[in-house]
Protein backbone atom coordinates (compact mmCIF):
# COMPACT_ATOMS: atom_id res chain seq x y z
CA UNK A 1 0.00 0.00 0.00
CA UNK A 2 1.05 3.74 -0.93
CA UNK A 3 2.55 5.40 1.96
CA UNK A 4 -0.09 7.90 3.38
CA UNK A 5 2.65 10.69 3.89
CA UNK A 6 4.59 10.06 0.81
CA UNK A 7 5.88 13.70 0.35
CA UNK A 8 7.98 13.60 3.40
CA UNK A 9 10.69 12.27 1.45
CA UNK A 10 9.27 14.04 -2.21
CA UNK A 11 10.79 16.36 -3.73
CA UNK A 12 8.34 19.08 -5.49
CA UNK A 13 9.08 20.90 -8.63
CA UNK A 14 7.28 23.93 -9.25
CA UNK A 15 6.18 25.56 -12.75
CA UNK A 16 5.05 28.39 -13.82
CA UNK A 17 3.20 27.68 -17.15
CA UNK A 18 3.51 30.59 -19.01
CA UNK A 19 7.34 30.68 -18.69
CA UNK A 20 8.37 26.97 -18.81
CA UNK A 21 8.19 25.68 -22.12
CA UNK A 22 6.41 26.70 -25.46
CA UNK A 23 4.81 23.96 -27.82
CA UNK A 24 3.05 26.15 -30.68
CA UNK A 25 5.37 29.53 -30.95
CA UNK A 26 2.64 32.06 -29.11
CA UNK A 27 5.18 33.20 -27.10
CA UNK A 28 3.34 31.71 -23.88
CA UNK A 29 4.39 28.25 -22.47
CA UNK A 30 1.52 25.45 -22.52
CA UNK A 31 0.50 21.81 -21.42
CA UNK A 32 2.00 20.67 -24.09
CA UNK A 33 4.91 22.05 -23.67
CA UNK A 34 5.27 20.20 -20.00
CA UNK A 35 4.71 17.36 -21.72
CA UNK A 36 7.54 17.12 -23.54
CA UNK A 37 9.90 18.49 -20.84
CA UNK A 38 8.39 15.51 -18.40
CA UNK A 39 11.53 13.35 -19.11
CA UNK A 40 13.73 16.37 -18.00
CA UNK A 41 12.04 16.58 -14.67
CA UNK A 42 12.25 12.36 -14.35
CA UNK A 43 15.81 12.30 -14.99
CA UNK A 44 16.27 15.50 -11.99
CA UNK A 45 14.55 12.95 -9.62
CA UNK A 46 11.39 15.12 -8.43
CA UNK A 47 8.11 13.43 -7.49
CA UNK A 48 5.37 15.81 -7.82
CA UNK A 49 4.96 18.66 -10.39
CA UNK A 50 3.12 21.95 -8.78
CA UNK A 51 1.60 24.10 -11.52
CA UNK A 52 0.87 27.47 -11.26
CA UNK A 53 -2.55 27.80 -12.56
CA UNK A 54 -4.13 27.05 -16.31
CA UNK A 55 -7.84 27.18 -15.24
CA UNK A 56 -9.59 29.91 -17.53
CA UNK A 57 -9.12 32.95 -16.94
CA UNK A 58 -8.72 36.86 -18.36
CA UNK A 59 -5.29 36.75 -17.11
CA UNK A 60 -5.18 39.98 -14.89
CA UNK A 61 -2.90 38.23 -12.48
CA UNK A 62 -1.44 35.66 -14.18
CA UNK A 63 -4.73 33.34 -13.83
CA UNK A 64 -4.78 33.86 -10.37
CA UNK A 65 -7.88 35.00 -11.12
CA UNK A 66 -10.19 32.42 -12.66
CA UNK A 67 -13.26 32.69 -14.37
CA UNK A 68 -14.28 28.68 -14.91
CA UNK A 69 -12.85 26.63 -12.28
CA UNK A 70 -13.37 23.89 -14.73
CA UNK A 71 -11.61 24.06 -17.64
CA UNK A 72 -8.19 25.53 -18.94
CA UNK A 73 -7.38 28.86 -20.50
CA UNK A 74 -7.15 28.46 -23.95
CA UNK A 75 -3.51 29.97 -24.25
CA UNK A 76 -2.61 26.73 -22.26
CA UNK A 77 -4.18 24.40 -24.05
CA UNK A 78 -7.11 22.24 -23.32
CA UNK A 79 -8.89 19.86 -20.51
CA UNK A 80 -7.62 17.05 -23.13
CA UNK A 81 -4.16 18.80 -22.80
CA UNK A 82 -4.55 18.55 -18.92
CA UNK A 83 -5.45 14.76 -18.95
CA UNK A 84 -2.71 14.13 -21.20
CA UNK A 85 -0.38 16.02 -18.89
CA UNK A 86 -2.28 14.13 -15.98
CA UNK A 87 -1.78 10.75 -17.72
CA UNK A 88 2.23 11.03 -18.76
CA UNK A 89 3.52 12.51 -15.86
CA UNK A 90 1.67 9.05 -13.98
CA UNK A 91 3.61 6.97 -15.62
CA UNK A 92 6.85 8.28 -14.81
CA UNK A 93 6.01 7.97 -11.41
CA UNK A 94 4.87 12.44 -11.22
CA UNK A 95 2.38 13.49 -9.87
CA UNK A 96 0.74 16.81 -10.79
CA UNK A 97 -0.36 19.54 -8.10
CA UNK A 98 -2.84 21.99 -8.93
CA UNK A 99 -2.59 25.31 -7.98
CA UNK A 100 -6.52 26.27 -6.42
CA UNK A 101 -7.19 29.74 -5.91
CA UNK A 102 -10.38 29.94 -2.92
CA UNK A 103 -10.19 33.39 -1.19
CA UNK A 104 -11.38 34.66 -4.51
CA UNK A 105 -12.26 34.51 -8.60
CA UNK A 106 -11.86 36.33 -11.60
CA UNK A 107 -14.68 39.18 -11.65
CA UNK A 108 -15.55 37.60 -15.16
CA UNK A 109 -16.40 34.21 -13.55
CA UNK A 110 -19.89 33.44 -14.30
CA UNK A 111 -21.25 33.56 -10.23
CA UNK A 112 -20.12 37.49 -9.99
CA UNK A 113 -21.30 38.39 -13.40
CA UNK A 114 -24.60 37.13 -11.84
CA UNK A 115 -23.74 38.47 -8.23
CA UNK A 116 -23.56 42.43 -9.48
CA UNK A 117 -27.48 42.03 -11.02
CA UNK A 118 -28.78 43.05 -8.05
CA UNK A 119 -28.81 42.20 -3.79
CA UNK A 120 -31.69 39.97 -4.46
CA UNK A 121 -29.83 37.58 -7.14
CA UNK A 122 -29.42 33.95 -5.47
CA UNK A 123 -25.47 34.37 -6.16
CA UNK A 124 -25.24 37.95 -4.62
CA UNK A 125 -23.97 36.69 -1.39
CA UNK A 126 -21.04 34.44 -2.97
CA UNK A 127 -19.46 37.57 -2.45
CA UNK A 128 -18.33 40.17 -0.14
CA UNK A 129 -20.81 43.06 -0.38
CA UNK A 130 -21.30 46.11 2.08
CA UNK A 131 -23.35 49.06 1.69
CA UNK A 132 -21.66 52.73 1.31
CA UNK A 133 -22.00 55.96 -1.14
CA UNK A 134 -20.38 55.82 -4.40
CA UNK A 135 -17.04 57.62 -3.39
CA UNK A 136 -16.77 57.18 0.47
CA UNK A 137 -15.71 52.95 1.19
CA UNK A 138 -17.30 50.75 3.94
CA UNK A 139 -13.46 51.04 5.92
CA UNK A 140 -9.63 51.83 5.27
CA UNK A 141 -8.83 48.18 3.93
CA UNK A 142 -6.22 48.02 1.04
CA UNK A 143 -5.37 45.94 -1.38
CA UNK A 144 -2.26 43.58 -1.88
CA UNK A 145 -2.57 45.48 -4.50
CA UNK A 146 -2.40 49.06 -4.26
CA UNK A 147 -5.38 51.31 -3.37
CA UNK A 148 -8.70 50.64 -1.81
CA UNK A 149 -9.91 46.76 -1.08
CA UNK A 150 -13.50 47.95 -2.00
CA UNK A 151 -15.28 48.00 -5.71
CA UNK A 152 -18.20 50.23 -6.23
CA UNK A 153 -20.99 48.13 -8.38
CA UNK A 154 -23.60 50.98 -9.32
CA UNK A 155 -26.13 48.11 -9.82
CA UNK A 156 -26.42 47.25 -6.40
CA UNK A 157 -25.54 50.31 -4.61
CA UNK A 158 -22.88 48.48 -3.18
CA UNK A 159 -19.04 47.78 -2.54
CA UNK A 160 -17.70 44.09 -3.03
CA UNK A 161 -14.23 43.28 -1.00
CA UNK A 162 -11.24 42.44 -3.61
CA UNK A 163 -7.99 42.05 -1.67
CA UNK A 164 -6.44 41.68 -4.55
CA UNK A 165 -6.88 43.27 -7.93
CA UNK A 166 -10.49 44.85 -8.47
CA UNK A 167 -11.09 42.12 -10.74
CA UNK A 168 -10.24 39.56 -8.01
CA UNK A 169 -13.63 39.48 -5.77
CA UNK A 170 -13.35 37.74 -2.88
CA UNK A 171 -15.49 34.89 -2.38
CA UNK A 172 -17.82 34.76 1.01
CA UNK A 173 -17.07 31.34 2.87
CA UNK A 174 -19.51 32.49 5.12
CA UNK A 175 -21.97 31.30 2.59
CA UNK A 176 -22.43 27.19 3.25
CA UNK A 177 -23.41 27.33 -0.62
CA UNK A 178 -19.91 28.62 -1.88
CA UNK A 179 -17.84 26.26 -0.10
CA UNK A 180 -20.00 23.33 -1.41
CA UNK A 181 -19.56 24.31 -5.17
CA UNK A 182 -15.71 24.17 -4.19
CA UNK A 183 -15.45 21.11 -2.48
CA UNK A 184 -17.59 19.33 -5.81
CA UNK A 185 -15.40 21.37 -7.76
CA UNK A 186 -12.00 20.12 -6.25
CA UNK A 187 -13.42 16.73 -6.12
CA UNK A 188 -13.72 16.92 -9.60
CA UNK A 189 -10.62 17.34 -10.22
CA UNK A 190 -9.44 15.02 -8.22
CA UNK A 191 -11.61 12.34 -9.98
CA UNK A 192 -9.26 13.93 -13.28
CA UNK A 193 -6.60 11.99 -11.16
CA UNK A 194 -4.76 15.31 -9.49
CA UNK A 195 -2.36 14.04 -7.14
CA UNK A 196 -3.04 17.11 -5.00
CA UNK A 197 -3.71 21.13 -4.81
CA UNK A 198 -1.31 23.82 -3.13
CA UNK A 199 -4.04 26.16 -1.52
CA UNK A 200 -3.45 30.43 -2.74
CA UNK A 201 -3.62 32.39 0.18
CA UNK A 202 -5.34 30.04 2.12
CA UNK A 203 -5.19 32.12 5.17
CA UNK A 204 -8.12 34.69 4.07
CA UNK A 205 -10.53 32.41 3.43
CA UNK A 206 -11.75 32.93 7.18
CA UNK A 207 -11.62 36.87 6.87
CA UNK A 208 -13.83 38.95 9.14
CA UNK A 209 -14.30 41.77 7.02
CA UNK A 210 -16.02 44.45 9.61
CA UNK A 211 -13.47 43.78 12.06
CA UNK A 212 -10.51 43.97 9.37
CA UNK A 213 -9.32 40.96 10.61
CA UNK A 214 -8.34 39.47 6.69
CA UNK A 215 -5.49 36.61 8.13
CA UNK A 216 -6.46 33.49 10.30
CA UNK A 217 -10.11 34.63 11.05
CA UNK A 218 -11.91 32.36 13.88
CA UNK A 219 -13.63 30.37 11.25
CA UNK A 220 -10.51 29.22 9.08
CA UNK A 221 -9.66 26.17 10.85
CA UNK A 222 -13.05 25.36 11.17
CA UNK A 223 -13.68 25.97 7.24
CA UNK A 224 -10.28 23.87 6.51
CA UNK A 225 -10.93 20.87 8.69
CA UNK A 226 -14.59 20.88 6.53
CA UNK A 227 -12.84 20.97 3.31
CA UNK A 228 -9.96 18.02 4.19
CA UNK A 229 -13.42 15.98 5.42
CA UNK A 230 -15.65 16.60 2.66
CA UNK A 231 -12.63 16.32 -0.51
CA UNK A 232 -9.62 15.22 0.92
CA UNK A 233 -10.09 11.65 2.10
CA UNK A 234 -7.88 10.59 -0.28
CA UNK A 235 -5.02 9.38 2.16
CA UNK A 236 -2.53 9.95 -0.57
CA UNK A 237 -3.42 13.41 -1.74
CA UNK A 238 -0.65 16.23 -0.72
CA UNK A 239 -2.30 19.92 0.33
CA UNK A 240 -0.10 22.62 1.09
CA UNK A 241 -1.59 25.85 2.68
CA UNK A 242 -0.09 29.11 1.37
CA UNK A 243 -0.31 31.16 4.90
CA UNK A 244 1.81 34.19 4.60
CA UNK A 245 0.19 35.19 8.17
CA UNK A 246 1.23 31.87 9.15
CA UNK A 247 3.09 31.22 13.30
CA UNK A 248 4.25 28.08 14.27
CA UNK A 249 1.18 27.60 16.70
CA UNK A 250 -0.81 27.96 14.07
CA UNK A 251 1.11 25.68 10.98
CA UNK A 252 0.39 23.05 13.77
CA UNK A 253 -2.91 23.36 13.21
CA UNK A 254 -2.64 23.52 9.20
CA UNK A 255 -0.62 20.34 9.33
CA UNK A 256 -1.69 18.61 12.19
CA UNK A 257 -0.36 14.80 11.47
CA UNK A 258 -4.06 13.57 12.03
CA UNK A 259 -4.91 14.51 8.55
CA UNK A 260 -7.43 16.72 9.68
CA UNK A 261 -6.64 20.05 8.16
CA UNK A 262 -3.84 20.06 5.42
CA UNK A 263 -0.34 17.92 4.63
CA UNK A 264 1.93 21.01 5.36
CA UNK A 265 2.12 24.46 5.12
CA UNK A 266 4.14 27.72 2.98
CA UNK A 267 5.16 30.04 5.96
CA UNK A 268 6.97 33.41 4.51
CA UNK A 269 9.09 34.33 7.89
CA UNK A 270 12.36 33.54 6.30
CA UNK A 271 11.64 35.33 3.06
CA UNK A 272 10.60 38.84 4.80
CA UNK A 273 13.58 39.64 6.26
CA UNK A 274 15.30 41.74 4.33
CA UNK A 275 13.05 44.57 4.24
CA UNK A 276 13.04 47.32 6.54
CA UNK A 277 10.64 46.72 9.40
CA UNK A 278 6.92 47.55 9.61
CA UNK A 279 7.48 48.73 5.65
CA UNK A 280 6.41 46.68 2.60
CA UNK A 281 9.08 44.34 0.61
CA UNK A 282 10.28 47.11 -1.80
CA UNK A 283 11.82 49.05 1.20
CA UNK A 284 15.44 47.16 1.20
CA UNK A 285 17.54 46.46 3.87
CA UNK A 286 20.21 43.88 4.04
CA UNK A 287 19.58 40.34 4.95
CA UNK A 288 19.98 39.89 9.20
CA UNK A 289 22.00 36.07 8.74
CA UNK A 290 21.66 35.38 12.01
CA UNK A 291 17.98 36.42 12.56
CA UNK A 292 17.46 34.51 9.09
CA UNK A 293 19.02 31.21 10.80
CA UNK A 294 17.49 31.86 13.82
CA UNK A 295 13.87 32.07 12.11
CA UNK A 296 14.67 28.88 9.75
CA UNK A 297 15.42 26.57 12.98
CA UNK A 298 12.53 27.93 15.12
CA UNK A 299 10.69 26.67 12.29
CA UNK A 300 12.27 23.35 12.38
CA UNK A 301 12.39 23.06 15.92
CA UNK A 302 8.41 24.03 16.57
CA UNK A 303 7.08 21.17 13.94
CA UNK A 304 9.36 18.32 14.83
CA UNK A 305 6.98 15.31 14.99
CA UNK A 306 3.98 18.07 15.28
CA UNK A 307 3.55 19.48 11.62
CA UNK A 308 5.35 19.37 8.83
CA UNK A 309 7.28 22.47 6.93
CA UNK A 310 7.75 23.45 3.43
CA UNK A 311 11.52 24.26 2.19
CA UNK A 312 11.45 26.79 -0.49
CA UNK A 313 14.17 29.68 -1.01
CA UNK A 314 11.92 30.44 -4.26
CA UNK A 315 8.99 30.67 -5.95
CA UNK A 316 7.02 32.17 -8.93
CA UNK A 317 6.13 35.88 -6.29
CA UNK A 318 10.12 35.94 -5.13
CA UNK A 319 13.20 36.64 -6.70
CA UNK A 320 15.89 34.08 -7.23
CA UNK A 321 17.38 32.97 -4.53
CA UNK A 322 21.44 33.13 -5.62
CA UNK A 323 20.70 36.95 -6.45
CA UNK A 324 18.77 37.58 -3.26
CA UNK A 325 20.80 35.28 -0.63
CA UNK A 326 24.37 34.89 -2.29
CA UNK A 327 26.14 35.66 -5.39
CA UNK A 328 25.18 35.56 -9.08
CA UNK A 329 28.25 36.48 -10.43
CA UNK A 330 31.60 35.30 -9.75
CA UNK A 331 30.46 32.27 -7.15
CA UNK A 332 27.20 31.61 -8.94
CA UNK A 333 27.50 28.15 -9.01
CA UNK A 334 28.95 26.87 -5.90
CA UNK A 335 26.66 29.76 -4.27
CA UNK A 336 23.36 28.10 -5.74
CA UNK A 337 25.07 24.64 -5.00
CA UNK A 338 24.92 26.08 -1.08
CA UNK A 339 21.49 27.15 -0.79
CA UNK A 340 20.61 24.18 -2.46
CA UNK A 341 22.18 22.25 0.79
CA UNK A 342 20.94 24.61 3.20
CA UNK A 343 17.89 23.79 2.19
CA UNK A 344 17.63 20.40 1.32
CA UNK A 345 19.06 19.28 4.85
CA UNK A 346 16.42 20.50 6.82
CA UNK A 347 13.04 18.54 7.54
CA UNK A 348 10.31 19.20 5.38
CA UNK A 349 9.50 19.02 1.55
CA UNK A 350 11.88 20.65 -0.68
CA UNK A 351 10.50 22.97 -3.40
CA UNK A 352 12.39 23.65 -6.69
CA UNK A 353 11.32 26.27 -8.65
CA UNK A 354 11.78 26.56 -12.04
CA UNK A 355 14.94 27.28 -13.57
CA UNK A 356 16.37 27.09 -9.88
CA UNK A 357 18.47 23.78 -10.73
CA UNK A 358 20.67 26.07 -13.25
CA UNK A 359 21.01 28.61 -10.59
CA UNK A 360 18.53 31.30 -12.99
CA UNK A 361 19.19 34.87 -12.14
CA UNK A 362 17.46 37.66 -11.39
CA UNK A 363 17.24 40.05 -14.13
CA UNK A 364 17.19 44.04 -15.15
CA UNK A 365 14.80 45.40 -18.02
CA UNK A 366 13.16 48.66 -18.83
CA UNK A 367 10.45 49.74 -17.01
CA UNK A 368 8.25 48.97 -20.05
CA UNK A 369 9.59 45.29 -20.79
CA UNK A 370 7.96 44.01 -17.21
CA UNK A 371 4.54 42.51 -17.15
CA UNK A 372 3.60 42.44 -13.29
CA UNK A 373 0.62 44.05 -11.98
CA UNK A 374 2.06 44.61 -8.27
CA UNK A 375 5.31 46.01 -10.13
CA UNK A 376 3.45 48.30 -12.14
CA UNK A 377 1.23 49.55 -10.14
CA UNK A 378 4.02 50.25 -7.04
CA UNK A 379 6.11 52.06 -9.62
CA UNK A 380 3.10 54.19 -10.16
CA UNK A 381 2.30 54.95 -7.10
CA UNK A 382 6.32 55.64 -6.11
CA UNK A 383 6.58 57.94 -8.67
CA UNK A 384 3.81 59.53 -7.98
CA UNK A 385 4.94 60.01 -4.40
CA UNK A 386 7.99 61.67 -5.50
CA UNK A 387 10.49 58.44 -5.37
CA UNK A 388 13.43 58.78 -7.44
CA UNK A 389 13.30 56.80 -10.51
CA UNK A 390 17.06 55.04 -9.56
CA UNK A 391 15.28 54.17 -6.29
CA UNK A 392 12.34 52.46 -7.10
CA UNK A 393 14.38 50.64 -10.28
CA UNK A 394 16.64 48.92 -7.56
CA UNK A 395 13.74 48.01 -5.71
CA UNK A 396 12.01 46.55 -8.84
CA UNK A 397 15.83 45.21 -9.92
CA UNK A 398 15.85 43.03 -6.26
CA UNK A 399 12.32 42.02 -5.07
CA UNK A 400 10.28 42.38 -8.66
CA UNK A 401 8.19 38.83 -9.00
CA UNK A 402 9.33 39.24 -12.84
CA UNK A 403 12.76 37.94 -11.84
CA UNK A 404 11.25 34.74 -11.43
CA UNK A 405 8.71 34.75 -14.35
CA UNK A 406 11.28 35.45 -17.19
CA UNK A 407 11.53 31.87 -19.46
CA UNK A 408 12.99 28.69 -18.69
CA UNK A 409 16.23 28.76 -19.91
CA UNK A 410 16.63 25.70 -22.03
CA UNK A 411 19.51 26.01 -24.60
CA UNK A 412 21.84 29.19 -25.47
CA UNK A 413 20.05 29.81 -29.02
CA UNK A 414 17.87 32.82 -29.52
CA UNK A 415 14.83 32.93 -26.48
CA UNK A 416 16.34 30.42 -24.87
CA UNK A 417 14.85 27.85 -26.74
CA UNK A 418 11.76 28.86 -24.47
CA UNK A 419 9.72 29.80 -28.06
CA UNK A 420 9.95 30.11 -31.52
CA UNK A 421 7.79 33.33 -31.64
CA UNK A 422 7.86 36.11 -29.58
CA UNK A 423 8.26 35.55 -25.44
CA UNK A 424 5.41 37.23 -23.34
CA UNK A 425 8.39 38.57 -21.25
CA UNK A 426 11.59 39.53 -22.48
CA UNK A 427 14.34 36.60 -21.51
CA UNK A 428 17.13 36.93 -19.06
CA UNK A 429 20.40 37.85 -21.32
CA UNK A 430 22.65 35.18 -19.72
CA UNK A 431 20.60 32.23 -21.06
CA UNK A 432 23.45 31.92 -23.34
CA UNK A 433 25.72 31.03 -20.37
CA UNK A 434 22.99 29.95 -17.99
CA UNK A 435 20.71 26.75 -19.28
CA UNK A 436 19.75 23.29 -19.19
CA UNK A 437 21.44 22.41 -22.33
CA UNK A 438 24.54 23.00 -20.88
CA UNK A 439 23.80 22.20 -17.42
CA UNK A 440 22.77 18.42 -18.44
CA UNK A 441 26.04 18.12 -20.85
CA UNK A 442 28.31 18.67 -17.92
CA UNK A 443 28.47 16.30 -14.76
CA UNK A 444 29.33 18.72 -12.37
CA UNK A 445 26.51 21.37 -12.88
CA UNK A 446 24.13 23.09 -10.68
CA UNK A 447 21.41 20.50 -11.80
CA UNK A 448 23.76 17.44 -11.39
CA UNK A 449 24.35 18.48 -8.12
CA UNK A 450 20.31 18.95 -7.30
CA UNK A 451 19.89 15.21 -8.47
CA UNK A 452 22.30 14.43 -5.89
CA UNK A 453 20.14 16.05 -3.40
CA UNK A 454 17.27 14.49 -4.42
CA UNK A 455 18.83 11.03 -4.14
CA UNK A 456 20.29 11.70 -0.80
CA UNK A 457 16.56 12.40 0.18
CA UNK A 458 15.25 8.70 -0.83
CA UNK A 459 18.32 7.15 0.79
CA UNK A 460 18.95 8.88 4.22
CA UNK A 461 16.31 8.44 6.37
CA UNK A 462 17.92 11.05 9.18
CA UNK A 463 16.88 13.87 6.09
CA UNK A 464 13.03 12.86 6.69
CA UNK A 465 13.17 12.34 10.56
CA UNK A 466 15.79 13.73 12.24
CA UNK A 467 15.92 15.86 14.82
CA UNK A 468 17.65 19.87 13.78
CA UNK A 469 19.77 21.26 15.94
CA UNK A 470 21.36 25.05 15.27
CA UNK A 471 25.02 24.99 15.67
CA UNK A 472 27.28 28.16 15.70
CA UNK A 473 23.87 30.67 16.27
CA UNK A 474 25.71 34.02 16.84
CA UNK A 475 28.25 33.02 13.70
CA UNK A 476 27.88 35.70 10.55
CA UNK A 477 28.93 33.92 7.82
CA UNK A 478 28.12 30.12 8.46
CA UNK A 479 24.56 28.23 8.72
CA UNK A 480 25.85 24.55 10.64
CA UNK A 481 23.17 22.62 11.64
CA UNK A 482 22.79 18.53 12.48
CA UNK A 483 20.10 16.54 12.17
CA UNK A 484 19.84 13.02 14.54
CA UNK A 485 17.82 10.21 14.10
CA UNK A 486 18.58 6.86 16.42
CA UNK A 487 22.30 6.52 16.13
CA UNK A 488 22.73 8.36 12.39
CA UNK A 489 23.66 12.15 12.69
CA UNK A 490 24.49 14.63 10.03
CA UNK A 491 26.41 17.73 9.96
CA UNK A 492 25.35 20.23 7.62
CA UNK A 493 27.85 23.44 7.20
CA UNK A 494 27.14 26.55 4.78
CA UNK A 495 29.08 29.43 4.33
CA UNK A 496 26.78 32.09 2.99
CA UNK A 497 29.54 34.91 2.53
CA UNK A 498 32.21 35.43 -0.57
CA UNK A 499 35.02 35.00 2.11
CA UNK A 500 36.38 32.08 3.51
CA UNK A 501 34.83 31.20 7.16
CA UNK A 502 36.03 29.69 9.93
CA UNK A 503 34.03 26.31 10.81
CA UNK A 504 35.11 24.86 14.39
CA UNK A 505 32.67 22.18 14.39
CA UNK A 506 34.13 20.62 11.60
CA UNK A 507 36.93 19.80 13.49
CA UNK A 508 35.21 16.74 14.96
CA UNK A 509 33.79 15.59 11.90
CA UNK A 510 37.45 14.92 9.88
CA UNK A 511 36.63 10.96 9.84
CA UNK A 512 32.59 11.45 9.03
CA UNK A 513 31.49 10.45 5.83
CA UNK A 514 30.90 13.49 3.31
CA UNK A 515 27.73 12.95 1.65
CA UNK A 516 27.53 15.67 -0.95
CA UNK A 517 29.78 19.11 -1.31
CA UNK A 518 30.10 21.54 -4.03
CA UNK A 519 33.87 22.21 -4.12
CA UNK A 520 36.45 19.71 -5.61
CA UNK A 521 37.17 18.11 -2.61
CA UNK A 522 35.70 18.28 1.30
CA UNK A 523 36.44 20.99 3.64
CA UNK A 524 39.62 21.15 5.55
CA UNK A 525 41.26 22.31 8.56
CA UNK A 526 37.78 23.48 10.44
CA UNK A 527 37.25 25.73 7.37
CA UNK A 528 34.88 26.85 4.76
CA UNK A 529 35.59 28.32 0.89
CA UNK A 530 33.51 31.40 -0.19
CA UNK A 531 29.96 29.75 0.07
CA UNK A 532 31.42 25.96 0.98
CA UNK A 533 28.77 23.60 1.37
CA UNK A 534 29.07 19.83 2.51
CA UNK A 535 26.82 16.92 4.12
CA UNK A 536 28.66 15.10 6.80
CA UNK A 537 27.73 11.35 8.52
CA UNK A 538 28.43 9.67 11.26
CA UNK A 539 26.59 6.92 13.79
CA UNK A 540 27.26 9.09 16.98
CA UNK A 541 26.06 6.15 19.08
CA UNK A 542 27.73 3.15 17.54
CA UNK A 543 31.11 4.94 17.49
CA UNK A 544 30.90 6.52 20.84
CA UNK A 545 31.72 9.93 19.75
Amino acid sequence: MESKAWWKKAVIYQIYPRSFYDSNGDGIGDLQGIVKKLDYLKELGVDAVWLSPVYRSPQDDNGYDISDYRDIDPIFGTLQDMDELIFEAKKRGIRIIMDLVLNHTSDEHPWFQEAKKGRNHPYHDYYVWRDGKEGVCPNSLKSTFGGSAWEWVPECGQYYLHQFSAKQPDLNWENPKVRQEIYRMIQWWVNRGVGGFRLDVIDLIGKETDAMVMAEGKMLHPYLKEMSREVFRDSTLVTVGEAWSATPETALLYSNPDGSELSMVFQFEHMVLDQQKGKEKWDLAPLPFVEFKRTLAKWQEALYKKGWNSLFFENHDVPRSVSRFGDDGEYREVCAKMLATCLHGMQGTPYIYQGQELGMTNVRLDISDYRDIELLNMYRERMAAGYSREEIMESIYAKGRDNARTPMQWTGEKNAGFTTGTPWIKVNPNCRQINAAEALAREDSIYHYYQKLIRLRKTEDVLAEGKFELLMPEDEAVFAYTRTEGSTCLLVACNFTAQEAACPVLKAWEQAKALIYNYDGRPEHGKLRPYEAVILKKAERETGL
